[in-house]
């Protein structure tokens, strides 16, 4: 009798193979059968897993392009005071106002404040 309890898990251990597991019947197995809710929670957590790891690639991209965009956007700010700074000089505005042919002239009095 002992005997014939060895044979059929050796049996078993043999019936093993890549067509038994492709037809299911590993799923039949005391193992599986007993695990089955631990095996559905691993599952399930490999899929929140893997989700959370793309959500998380997608917002580390859209950081980086919104960190490109601020560092452009930092350049041309800088870029526009210059250019501002550079045609608010009283020189430049004598010449602009001269290119224009506006009648306008340098005040010779200083502004006095009013009380």
């Amino acid at each position: 009798m002992l005997r014939l309890h060895k044979d059929k898990n050796m049996k078993k251990k043999k019936k093993v193979s890549f067509m038994y597991i492709l037809g299911g019947g590993i799923l039949k197995e005391n193992f599986i059968v007993k695990h089955t809710k631990m095996i559905v929670l691993v599952v399930f957590l490999f899929f929140v897993y893997i989700s959370n790891r793309y959500a998380c690639l997608l917002k580390i991209r859209e950081i980086v392009n919104l960190q490109t965009e601020l560092k452009n956007v930092k350049y041309e700010a800088i870029q526009t005071s210059a250019i501002l700074t550079s045609n608010t000089r009283p020189s430049q505005v004598e010449e602009l106002v001269k290119k224009q042919g506006l009648d306008l002239e340098k005040a010779t009095t200083p502004p006095y404040k009013l009380k």
